[in-house]
């Protein structure tokens, strides 16, 4: 799963552009993108990444309590190539929290890829559930304390860790109280829409 792959200081650095710039940002961002595509068994190792853009953050990135935990989003243009000139622009969205991948996708051309964490047939899990796992894990909680804490059974806190529960705003806030975290931020991170406070935003298909 995403969420178990940890990634090198450079391309955290390269990724965040924090200070200390990563010295050739380009090639080790290619590098990286050539690793998760490589990941996928049907993809086509002729193509490669042949350049990359600067990272820019999305409006999903939120850095929480100050000293705690901050998940950040960044989207990175760039190019795939296969040779005699055949080019591709593609735009790729990841989503970390510290140094783990939590979550990457990526449109090349009118094609959007990512990996599927779920066996063919089933439903892919929502992401959100392994940003809640990690924010329950680093605060030392069991899931029957989460329950308690927001008056929630305990299938339904299991089921969003699990991303087998789509987050709903009610639920959001009263998991930002258990957690003690500003509920603002963790809708956002959960994607729920400001403009729609009732409904979550659609998910694209990998």
């Amino acid at each position: 799963m995403d969420g178990e792959r940890l990634l090198s200081a450079a391309v955290v650095g390269a990724l965040t552009r924090s200070v200390g710039a990563v010295p050739d940002e380009r090639a080790v961002l290619g590098a990286f993108f050539e690793g998760l595509l490589a990941d996928l068994p049907w993809w086509d190792r002729a193509w490669r990444v042949v350049d990359v853009g600067a990272p820019r953050a999305s409006s999903s990135s939120r850095a929480l309590t100050p000293g705690d935990v901050q998940v950040v989003e960044v989207t990175v243009p760039g190019f795939v190539g296969r040779g005699a000139g055949e080019v591709l622009a593609f735009s790729a969205r990841v989503r970390l929290l510290e140094d783990r991948l939590l979550r990457w996708q990526m449109k090349v051309g009118e094609t959007v890829i990512g990996p599927a964490l779920a066996p063919a047939g089933e439903r892919e899990p929502h992401p959100f559930g392994a940003v809640f796992q990690l924010l329950v894990t680093m605060r030392g909680l069991r899931v029957q304390e989460v329950a308690w804490r927001t008056g929630r059974a305990v299938s339904t806190i299991r089921m969003l860790r699990d991303g087998r529960l789509a987050p709903e705003r009610a639920l959001i806030e009263e998991v930002a109280l258990a957690l003690d975290l500003p509920a603002e931020d963790l809708a956002v991170i959960a994607g729920l829409d400001p403009a729609d406070p009732g409904r979550a935003q659609p998910r694209t298909p990998t």
